[in-house]
């Protein structure tokens, strides 16, 4: 695999890494193991290592500690570290998820960045992960390039709870076939709608539209 040529891996079991490129579609085509355990373990192995470098590297308290992580592997997080790498490359998927844009979609991506570090968590060990990690993740934090905060949810909850406002989501529009749905949202404040977003997910055009809401709240 010519992704493990690039990072200076050279694998004990290739099978490990063709499973963490594995989408659940290409999986029940072809009858094989797919990322998703994969991924349960290296969310573990990511947490540990961000917890070290954080530990080690930033003299700040525990509360602190804990919301710079949450803000480092949030999928927004997740997503940038795995399109620098250039991980979709590898995405093996079934014939419906690739002509619907699987292999650019952001929680997929995001997912397999977590597969492959539990894949080279299990065939290296942890001090190749924690290698990897050094090498090639915590420039990406480092650099400050990229805002990876994703959470105006609570941040616009936070912002409307110190005049105690009321706060809903409505879902205003649907469109699209139903493996490629775009939803619409709006968030009201007050029963007035402050904010609107749109993504392919009702989460993430909930967050969108609490984005869109906060912008126009620091404007005045």
């Amino acid at each position: 695999m010519q992704i493990l040529e690039k990072l200076k891996i050279k694998p004990n079991n290739i099978n490990l890494y063709e499973t963490a490129f594995t989408h659940t579609s290409y999986a029940n085509e072809h009858n094989t193991e797919s990322y998703e355990r994969l991924e349960f373990l290296g969310d573990a192995v990511l947490e540990l290592l961000m917890s070290d470098y954080l530990f080690n590297n930033k003299k700040i308290s525990e509360g602190e500690m804990t919301k710079l992580r949450a803000h480092y592997v949030c999928e927004t997080a997740l997503y940038e570290y795995s399109k620098r790498l250039e991980l979709g490359k590898n995405l093996r998927l079934g014939k419906g998820e690739m002509e619907s844009g699987g292999m650019t979609r952001k929680a997929t991506n995001s997912d397999i960045f977590e597969s492959f570090l539990g894949a080279l968590y299990l065939d290296q060990g942890i001090e190749e992960a924690r290698r990897f990690f050094k090498e090639l993740v915590v420039p990406i934090i480092e650099s400050k390039e990229v805002d990876f905060f994703d959470d105006y949810k609570s941040a616009l909850q936070e912002y409307v709870q110190t005049d105690k406002r009321s706060l809903e989501y409505k879902l205003v529009d649907e469109t699209g076939p139903a493996h490629n749905k775009t939803f619409s949202v709006v968030v009201m404040i007050d029963n007035i709608i402050y904010g609107k977003g749109c993504a392919h997910s009702k989460k993430e055009a909930e967050q969108m539209a609490a984005k869109n809401a906060l912008e126009k709240a620091q404007k005045g």
